[in-house]
């Protein structure tokens, strides 16, 4: 008698989307061992010099496309091809499913979502709340979607990390009813990166994430703080939408709301306008005119005031933020700094700190100085708190709230 034929092994790949108004950013991860397997970036989407760069980690082979691009379906399918030159098509039978990075799920998603018509309707739903980012990421759902229908696809949400905020933080002091009738709440964002790194700052130190209460700083050219306490997150720095909070790149962060009045009324700017300058002619390029940060230490080094006058106003409000939440949470374990300029930053990370010391906040200048791309404690030995860098990981995080659900999904 023949033996019987072995069954087909478990798919266990994973592809993540982060699709933009005009680009497309692509993993593609093996879950289980939760390597990369490819990556790469489709952008200037809709314009003649629109480009694709490839790369195969498996091979180490790199490819760069430059030509026009029409739309997403144009990009995903571009995409696929570089995958299916590599062996790694999108027809693969190890491909387990597609997730989909989300920015806004508002109260409806709370966690990782299998995408169906009435997913599909309620991220639609909630565009208002979400102009420049929501339409941009059902455009990549619904062409991944045409292209493999038959595959679960899964919505991860930068809010849903966020939902657990209880209601004294996560409401404004402005009447209910109104509130209530245009969603009106603080949502946080970048709420998969919060999750990774509160999660590897607890085992960084050896316990469990539900044992360690975390303050996640977040700087990239948007930025924001997070207060986690024992895995949850109970407060944030961003609110109804990703302006709110810490000084960024280009973004104001907190402002009287009475500004934006006084620029209508006084200054004749339209609501686009002041929109315009909130969000892309603020922050650190509003402040010096530069928003890199390396470039910005440099123009300190060389005596430049402007620039040593936006440092300072970042670096200030940054402090506010940790103060107040080590208030919130009361007890604080650690203090992780992630995304590019917190990863990168040394002054940043040493001009945060410096003074908090009576919180129990010191870095080691030595340990401080240290270039790596593991997770890794600056601070001390006798520092009460934690201080610690912590590079995020973002798509495998997408990547493993994907597969966890989907295994749950197929079972």
């Amino acid at each position: 008698m023949s033996p019987a034929p072995a069954s087909a092994p478990a798919p266990t790949r994973a592809l993540v989307l982060n699709s933009g108004s005009s680009s497309v950013k692509y993993q593609l991860l093996d879950m289980a061992d939760s390597s990369r397997l490819a990556l790469g970036l489709v952008e200037r989407i809709g314009e003649e010099s629109s480009r694709l760069k490839h790369t195969c980690v498996t091979t180490g082979a790199v490819r760069e496309l430059t030509a026009p691009i029409a739309d997403h379906e144009a990009a995903l399918k571009a995409v696929a091809e570089q995958l299916a030159t590599d062996g790694l098509g999108l027809e693969s039978p190890e491909l387990a499913a597609i997730g989909h990075r989300v920015v806004h799920g508002g109260q409806t998603f709370t966690a990782p979502t299998v995408i169906d018509d009435a997913v599909l309707a309620e991220i639609e739903r909630l565009i208002p709340v979400a102009p420049l980012h929501n339409p941009a990421n059902l455009v990549g759902i619904r062409t991944a979607m045409a292209l493999r229908p038959d595959l679960p696809q899964v919505a991860v949400f930068d809010t849903a990390f966020h939902t657990t905020m209880p209601e004294s933080a996560a409401r404004y002091a402005i009447d209910v009813a109104t509130a209530d009738a245009y969603r009106i709440r603080r949502y946080g964002f970048h709420g998969t990166s919060h999750a990774y790194v509160s999660r590897a700052t607890a085992k960084l130190l050896g316990r469990a994430p539900e044992d360690v209460n975390v303050i996640v700083l977040h700087l990239g050219n948007g930025a924001s703080a997070s207060a986690v306490r024992g895995g949850r997150c109970v407060d944030t720095s961003m609110g109804l939408t990703p302006l709110e909070g810490l000084v960024m790149g280009t973004r104001s962060g907190d402002l009287d709301p009475a500004v934006i009045f006084h620029l209508m009324r006084v200054g004749g700017m339209s609501t686009d306008e002041i929109d315009t300058l909130l969000n892309k002619k603020s922050g650190l390029i509003g402040l010096c005119g530069d928003n890199d940060m390396r470039v910005i230490r440099r123009r300190i080094d060389e005596g430049d005031e402007q620039a040593e006058l936006a440092f300072d106003i970042y670096i200030h409000r940054l402090k506010k933020y940790i103060g107040a939440y080590c208030a919130v949470l009361g007890k604080v374990d650690a203090v992780a700094f992630t995304a590019g300029v917190g990863e990168n930053a040394s002054a940043v990370r040493e001009a945060a700190v410096a003074g908090l010391e009576l919180l129990g906040l010191e870095v080691d200048g030595a340990l401080n100085a240290v270039r790596s791309d593991e997770p890794r404690l600056i601070s001390p030995a006798s520092g009460r708190i934690a201080v610690a860098v912590v590079p995020t990981d973002e798509e495998l995080e997408i990547a493993t709230q994907t597969y966890a659900l989907v295994g749950n999904y197929n079972a």
